[in-house]
């Protein structure tokens, strides 16, 4: 066997058996978020601490009145709020962009911070999120999103 594929055999069985049971019961959530923009927002589960977060939604206070579509690498950390409910605080970033309208199409780089609350009994979440965006197309500005919301997980 050539040293190249024996070597990753040895990676993908060390990767495989040291990944920790994932302990979110929950992978897919899609709900709604309210703010601006306000629309639809979905979150996928990597692990208990990384998530893929998305939303498209209709932007009120956008001068040119579009829809917004973005995307976010999520880090979630569990242990910094002491509860006896779930409340874990995340971070991450992503990418948004704003169309529908030629003179008010851009694009932009997306940070994000919030905070989840996470029920133990029922497939949901609630949260608030801030995420400044410095749109890079077709000009350079600050925007700022803000949005509360909740998706239902399907198992």
């Amino acid at each position: 066997m050539k040293p190249g594929k024996f070597f990753l055999i040895v990676f993908l069985i060390v990767s495989l058996t040291s990944l920790k049971i994932f302990s979110q019961e929950r992978k897919f959530g899609l709900g709604v978020m309210l703010g601006e923009p306000t629309g639809f927002s979905g979150k996928y589960w990597l692990d208990n601490k990384h998530a893929l977060d998305f939303g498209l939604a209709y932007s009120f206070a956008h001068p040119n009145k579009t829809f917004s579509l973005h995307g976010d690498y999520l880090f979630h950390l569990n242990d910094k709020i002491k509860s006896r409910y779930h409340f874990p605080v995340y971070y991450g970033f992503g990418a948004r962009i704003h169309f529908g309208n030629k003179d008010g199409n851009t694009l932009g780089a997306r940070g994000v911070i919030g905070i989840l609350w996470i029920p133990d009994s029922l497939p949901i979440d609630t949260f608030i999120e801030l995420a400044p965006v410095f749109n890079l197309f077709p000009e350079t500005s600050l925007h700022l999103d803000f949005a509360i919301g909740g998706r239902y997980y399907f198992e």
